[in-house]
């Protein structure tokens, strides 16, 4: 009884935090502000840097513990920190689940560090384009006759790359997971901030989210957990698998 109250005190903790409209202002003012700062660069997991906000990083870790998936399939690779926490979750788990990291281009340096991770033996590396025919028929093969899959994106963020990804790997995403898109945000920044890189408002992953799921049913935006995190790279991201 206890821990029913307690979680009902959360869910009404989150509804009243979500409609605090001048805590979402402070929120987004302070995601602004961080970009100045690079802060998300300040965080480790395992000794590798993991580039994110600590709250997204909480909020998959809770996802992975319950749907508990045979594989995880993530996009973009940087400096290796997020495929360790993966790797280190289905450690945890103890179900023997994979890990797949796809990215067009791993350095070396960066290669080495997650390979000789203590973590590293449930890894698989793909270096290629994570929407091509050859990536896609690897993963596939990789995975075989694993059931429970679930993906992040967090590659290339233009419009076009992530929607080619949504359409590539939700077949492969199992009733009950996560298609989860990172770094959404950038569709409510201002477009100055990317400056030197192609994607902006309206060329972002959150259009293409939006776009994907107008074309497809299986698929719903979990804004619960948005609205517990309220900082997070992934408005509008937390994808959840509702059918076969």
């Amino acid at each position: 009884m206890d821990r029913e109250r307690f979680e009902l005190e959360k869910r009404e903790n989150i509804k009243r935090q979500a409609a605090d409209a001048g805590l979402r202002n402070t929120v987004h003012d302070f995601i602004l502000q961080q970009t100045a700062h690079n802060y998300t660069y300040n965080f480790t997991w395992l000794g590798l840097p993991i580039i994110q906000f600590p709250q997204d990083i909480v909020a998959l870790q809770e996802i992975i513990w319950k749907v508990k998936p045979d594989v995880i399939i993530e996009t973009g690779i940087a400096r290796g920190g997020s495929i360790i926490f993966h790797s280190s979750m289905q450690r945890l788990i103890g179900k023997g689940g994979i890990v797949i990291g796809i990215d067009i281009d791993i350095r070396s340096h960066n290669k080495g560090a997650i390979e000789n991770h203590p973590f590293s033996d449930c890894v698989h590396l793909i270096e290629g384009d994570s929407t091509s025919i050859e990536v896609i028929d690897q993963v596939k093969d990789i995975i075989s006759e694993r059931k429970s899959v679930l993906v992040i994106l967090d590659s290339n963020h233009t419009h076009d790359h992530v929607l080619k990804e949504l359409v590539a790997f939700s077949p492969l995403v199992s009733k009950g997971s996560y298609l989860v898109v990172l770094d959404t945000i950038v569709e409510d920044m201002p477009d100055h901030f990317f400056k030197d890189r192609p994607w902006k408002a309206g060329n972002s992953p959150k259009s293409a989210v939006r776009q994907f799921l107008q074309e497809n049913n299986r698929f719903i935006n979990d804004k619960d957990i948005e609205d517990k995190l309220l900082i997070t790279v992934a408005p509008e991201g937390y994808l959840k698998c509702i059918a076969d």
